[in-house]
């Protein structure tokens, strides 16, 4: 069996093993190994094929008896091959963040794209930008085009975001207003966690084509794959490699009126996904210190939905959780983008009548039917699908099915 695996320094999020797990039959452990430890590892180390990530994608260079054409240009290697006794660098990145180009069908030639830092990944894209035939201004904190006068460049037709703005644990977070930017085609981000940027989001309410950093973490994977083994894997493989891995990563956030059942049918999904369950209103009760009609009566409701609020941003930048909401999260609208940052949205509904009120306060208050009126548009925009909570098992099953 080939031995391969993940090169770096931290490496405790990474998702390559889950990707190159439905890649190839090969070992692809992470490993992390301190700076003066790297080209001792690479030269006599016991491995097939590695990747390589940030800080050593240039410290891995002198390793190598050959460079690809485009490792050499870019002074930049992410891919190792021993092969013949030699080693081998390659440049998989710009494979990976040319299909994002080519996954949104965008024509470069004579375009203007302005490229959001200027760091290795930078020069990446600018090589593929280029060699697409766009005219490319690289901005950064202090170059002559900086943050402060990208009025300069509001005829822009592409951006692409190079940064960690965004990235986890920092969520929410956008390098740029893309208000600034009229005349844009598209928006891509090389951020992917997590998957939905606060730039992706608001690309998204724009309505401006966009694609996020995970389609090109899996591009660049399967070529990856292609050359640790030798063969030729099938272009599809990249979509479906690519649904796998985001399903893997999404939340699956459960909306809906109080009692709808969204606890219930999250036990049950998180059950048959192997996966944790966060109630958010358990959340929100640690947090507070006592249980929700008790806070909702000293505090108001004002005072709870700041407190869900600060909740649902800490919860919502993890991964790969089943997580019910409280009934009244829709009526933030900043809540909307942190439960779909990482996550797919599922309106559960659910007979009124069958709704009960014991224990929310609001649901006695206003009572059921003027609250569901109220709220119907707000679940509809908060959602990417409904599904009716008949029971929880067929409700589950409708969820898995829809995904």
């Amino acid at each position: 069996m080939l031995r391969c695996g993940l090169l770096g320094r931290t490496l405790g999020h990474s998702y390559s093993p889950a990707i190159h797990a439905l890649l190839g039959t090969y070992d692809y452990p992470l490993i992390e190994l301190a700076p003066e430890a790297v080209a001792p590892f690479v030269r006599s180390g016991d491995w097939d094929g590695l990747n390589v990530t940030i800080p050593y994608k240039k410290a891995v260079v002198p390793c190598c008896d050959v460079l690809s054409p485009l490792a050499r240009e870019l002074g930049s290697v992410n891919t190792l091959v021993r092969r013949d006794g030699k080693i081998y660098g390659d440049n998989t990145d710009a494979y990976g963040f040319e299909a994002m180009i080519r996954r949104l069908g965008l024509h470069c030639r004579d375009k203007k794209a302005l490229v959001l830092g200027s760091g290795g990944a930078s020069v990446t894209v600018q090589a593929v930008l280029k060699g697409l035939g766009a005219h490319v201004t690289v901005i950064s904190r202090s170059g002559e085009d900086n943050y402060q006068n990208l009025h300069r460049h509001a005829d822009a037709a592409l951006l692409v975001n190079t940064t960690p703005v965004g990235m986890y644990p920092h969520a929410g977070l956008s390098p740029v207003d893309l208000a600034c930017f009229p005349a844009l085609e598209a928006v891509l981000d090389i951020v992917y966690n997590p998957v939905r940027t606060r730039l992706i989001l608001d690309a998204q309410a724009a309505g401006i084509p966009c694609e996020s950093g995970l389609f090109m973490l899996v591009a660049q994977a399967v070529r990856a794959s292609e050359l640790f083994t030798q063969t030729s894997i099938p272009a599809e493989t990249v979509e479906r490699v690519y649904n796998a891995i985001r399903c893997q990563m999404e939340n699956i956030v459960l909306i809906g009126m109080p009692g709808a059942g969204k606890t219930t049918v999250g036990r049950l999904l998180a059950q048959m996904l192997n996966r944790e369950f966060v109630d958010c209103d358990e959340e929100v009760a640690k947090a507070a210190g006592m249980d929700i009609p008790a806070y909702f009566a000293r505090h108001g409701e004002a005072a709870f939905r700041d407190l869900e609020t600060t909740v649902l941003a800490q919860v919502t930048q993890r991964s790969g959780l089943v997580i019910a909401t409280g009934g009244g999260c829709v009526t933030r609208a900043q809540n909307r983008d942190l439960l779909r940052q990482n996550g797919t949205v599922v309106w559960l509904r659910r007979e009124l009548h069958d709704l009960p009120t014991d224990g929310r306060p609001v649901s006695k208050a206003v009572g059921v039917a003027a609250l569901y009126q109220a709220r119907r548009p707000l679940y509809e925009a908060f959602s990417h699908f409904a599904v009716d909570n008949v029971t929880p098992q067929a409700a589950a099953d409708a969820i898995l099915a829809r995904r």
